[in-house]
């Protein structure tokens, strides 16, 4: 369910990859045959265009403990691509005349401040002023347990406003679990139900749902982070996110979704409009993302350490989705890599090169790096011939040495650089560049 603005894209199927003659499918394989060779990735990609699957490829493994391979059935938690889902179900509803999107939510949640103000579409576009749950601290010390409605709403509440209504556009999770309640009260039926009916039924959609405790049997996937090694991480319990991020989907599933949607065969032309109208950057449950001269509408997600995103352009009328489970590699450079493949542009496939140190080889660099005009100082350690790096208040992260004295962290973009003589280290970041100074 975390934010992340961003075009990205991947693998979808188990087995021998289909394509269209456009793709650059050998250099897009060799990319996905290193990424799991290396190590770098645990994910699915689809890329369909006009209801034709023109890509599909698995790498990594649903569950490491019983070394289970991901493949065409593999499912994945989609966190806040669900949010485009639940916009969906609240324009069939207002279609259905059954809510209005300038209808306030007081009669739904009169404990909400500023309810009396707040129209179910500022939740749609995240105008609310409603805090974001997920953003506070203590989230994390309950979002594994199940909760109820009325500890959802509490906890809502509880966050108050951060602004005034309509006023501006801030991303909040707390918008999309509100409208899953109103949902629910409208139809009188679970948020499950609801999206069964209106959704994943007519459509014919197979590897869709609301999910639950993940199921292995049921080819639902994991989700690891990478210390050394592939670590499963905690699950979030699926009553918190509801239409904020609980659906559980794959990329093939979704790629038929956005294109159904943009088909008009789940809402009106008319709703598809007011969805896709962006004010302050933010339309209702979708985003607009660049590719070179193209314009895409889509969303992504990240749930525990799922990440996902899925894409649409319209003129072209290509999908593109991409599920994961586990990455040290940027998924928007493997999105990137995608829609080059598909558009004829150039993109370079990593080698991954990296050097073996001793120990002893990394004393130079440890210590505490900072600099007035850097928001945070930077502690270098080492663990055996593992060199870390910890930024104030974060969690450590493992860096690869890639050559003499440098360094990077390839899931984040970040590189260090050391002059151990001159007592500095450099850091690059998304265009950035920071030279900091030794204690």
């Amino acid at each position: 369910m975390t934010k992340k603005i961003a075009i990205t894209l991947f693998l979808a199927l188990l087995g021998g990859s289909s394509y269209s003659q456009k793709m650059n499918v050998a250099k897009l394989d060799s990319l996905f045959q290193i990424l799991e060779t290396k190590d770098k990735f645990m994910g699915s990609i689809a890329v369909s265009q006009n209801g034709t699957l023109l890509y599909s490829k698995s790498i990594g493994m649903d569950d490491t403990e019983s070394n289970k391979k991901s493949g065409a059935l593999s499912k994945y938690r989609v966190g806040s691509i669900s949010k485009m889902f639940t916009s969906a179900l609240v324009f069939k509803a207002v279609e259905e005349k059954k809510l209005m999107l300038t209808q306030t939510i007081e009669t739904f949640f009169p404990t909400i401040e500023n309810a009396s103000k707040i129209t179910i579409g500022y939740l749609l576009n995240h105008r609310s002023g409603i805090q974001n749950f997920t953003s506070n601290p203590e989230y994390l010390n309950y979002n594994t347990q199940p909760k109820s409605e009325k500890e959802m709403v509490a906890i809502i509440t509880k966050g108050k406003s951060i602004f005034e209504p309509n006023s501006k556009a801030d991303y909040s999770n707390s918008n999309y679990v509100l409208l899953s309640y109103i949902l629910e009260k409208t139809y009188k039926k679970p948020f499950k139900t609801i999206l069964n009916d209106k959704i994943i039924k007519p459509l014919g959609l197979k590897n869709t749902y609301v999910g639950g405790k993940i199921n292995i049997l049921n080819n639902e996937t994991n989700s690891y982070s990478f210390s050394e090694k592939w670590i499963k991480e905690p699950e979030t319990d699926m009553s918190i996110p509801m239409g904020a991020g609980a659906i559980v989907s794959n990329p093939q599933d979704l790629a038929v979704f956005i294109e159904k949607l943009f088909a008009n065969a789940i809402i009106t032309e008319n709703s598809l409009k007011q969805m896709t109208k962006l004010q302050d950057n933010y339309g209702m449950g979708i985003f607009q993302y660049p590719f070179y001269e193209k314009k895409s509408f889509g969303h992504t997600g990240g749930i525990d350490e799922f990440r996902s995103t899925l894409s649409y352009f319209p003129d072209d009328k290509l999908a593109v989705a991409l599920t994961s489970n586990g990455r040290t590699y940027e998924n928007n450079d493997i999105m990137i890599a995608a829609l080059s493949a598909y558009y004829n542009k150039p993109f370079t496939v990593p080698t991954f090169k990296t050097i073996i140190l001793k120990t002893e080889d990394l004393d130079p660099y440890l210590g505490e790096y900072s600099d007035a005009g850097f928001p945070m100082k930077i502690t270098i350690t080492k663990e055996n011939t593992t060199l870390f790096a910890q930024a104030t208040g974060q969690a450590a992260f493992p860096l690869e040495a890639t050559e003499k004295d440098n360094f990077e962290f390839k899931m984040a973009g970040i590189k260090l650089e050391f002059k151990p003589v001159e007592r500095q280290m450099i850091l690059k970041q998304s265009g950035g560049k920071f030279t900091l100074t030794k204690k």
